[in-house]
């Protein structure tokens, strides 16, 4: 799957409308065909009914027969990871997505889809790699860990005429001659393939003297953007290059999001724009302010709640006795990370999620790098 068909399921998993029948978010990590935890899965789904109404249970019933059927006769072969997405009721809704990478065995129950684990994966894994070697020329799209298009291919020919037309010196100029000009067109087209479609990652695989020559001749760009070279013959299968690069992809993204937390420190130091904490972050958000979005993968809020009557939103866990705006008594509880991260898809602004960071777990595991700040967000 191409990230940008996981960003068109983003936009239809957020926009999904609510109704009464609950929406069950299944992530699972799949091994030839099959669940690598059969009877976790089991027991999770044991555990889910019982905090249901009867009526809740029917359509939970409903929908997740859904998923078990694609269990027993869709699952494929090579897939890793799969999230699937299930309502019943009076408006049936069913997504099922299969990833080339692993996703966790998770599963939910809540009134919308939950989607950080989609969000988590499409901040990873989509990178060009150039395979190459003297006689070969491979440009490959690598989105969510498949090959998801070959966008450049060529294998120039050399006739050997050597003791025919040609001497061996004759010869071994001439093909060196074919070699540097072919370099310097991969690079080229390299170039510009990066350029149109806008990749901002770049692998380098084939023999070692062939790609060392392509290192020295990339523009600075794109020697900017080069994470790694790793070594590989013109017949290695395209399923063995993902695999040997994709550990140097996903290093290279920690990298990143580290220097993203650097860059929200120093806003906040000089005072600059950004902003950290659940509540700030969550008003930042729902004030339409965010330009990116920073998330530990350990951070955990809990439930908030907002009111039935006119949308107050607290972000607290305790809920009140009465709303602070309305004086209402009703309210709705909601996961406050899958809150955030589908409000941060909505404004189509960067997320990251960041895998280690001590500074920010230490200041709630949550920021914001923001537009413009507002004066209470100085106190």
């Amino acid at each position: 799957m191409e990230r940008t068909n996981l960003q068109k399921h983003l936009r239809t998993l957020i926009t999904l409308p609510v109704t009464a029948a609950p929406v069950i978010s299944c992530y699972q990590s799949l091994a030839a065909g099959r669940l690598t935890d059969r009877n976790a899965f089991d027991e999770r789904v044991r555990s889910l009914r019982k905090g249901l109404s009867v009526q809740e249970q029917q359509d939970f019933s409903a929908a997740l027969a859904r998923i078990e059927q694609m269990f027993a006769t869709d699952l494929l072969p090579h897939a890793k990871g799969l999230a699937a997405f299930s309502r019943a009721g009076e408006q049936p809704f069913f997504l099922p997505l299969q990833f080339q990478v692993p996703l966790p065995n998770w599963i939910a129950v809540d009134n919308l889809p939950n989607i950080y684990h989609l969000v988590e994966l499409k901040d990873t894994y989509q990178y060009v790699v150039m395979l190459v070697t003297e006689e070969s020329m491979r440009i490959l799209q690598v989105n969510l860990g498949a090959v998801t298009a070959k966008m450049w291919e060529e294998r120039p020919e050399l006739r050997d005429r050597v003791g025919r037309e040609w001497s061996k010196v004759h010869f071994q100029r001439h093909r060196q001659e074919r070699t540097r000009k072919f370099l310097k067109d991969a690079v080229e087209i390299l170039n510009q393939l990066m350029s149109a479609g806008g990749y901002t990652h770049l692998i380098l695989a084939g023999q070692p003297s062939v790609t060392s020559q392509i290192q020295q001749n990339l523009p600075k760009h794109l020697q900017k953007q080069l994470i790694d070279t790793v070594t590989a013959s013109g017949a290695t299968r395209l399923s063995n290059v993902v695999e040997a690069t994709l550990s140097s992809f996903v290093e290279a993204e920690e990298q990143e999001s580290r220097t993203t937390v650097a860059n929200l420190m120093q806003q906040l130091r000089t005072g600059g724009l950004a902003v950290v904490g659940t509540d700030p972050t969550f008003r930042a958000l729902y004030r339409g302010r965010v330009d990116v979005l920073v998330m530990s993968k350990e951070y955990d809020p809990g439930r908030g709640w907002s009111c039935d009557k006119c949308g107050h939103i607290g972000v607290e866990s305790e809920v009140p006795v009465a709303c602070p705006d309305c004086e209402a008594g009703e309210f709705r509880r909601f996961n406050t990370k899958e809150r955030m991260v589908q409000k941060a898809e909505e404004l189509d602004c960067t997320i990251e999620i960041v895998g280690q960071s001590d500074e920010l777990i230490h200041l709630g595991g949550v920021g914001c790098l923001v537009s413009y700040r507002l004066p209470d967000e100085y106190l």
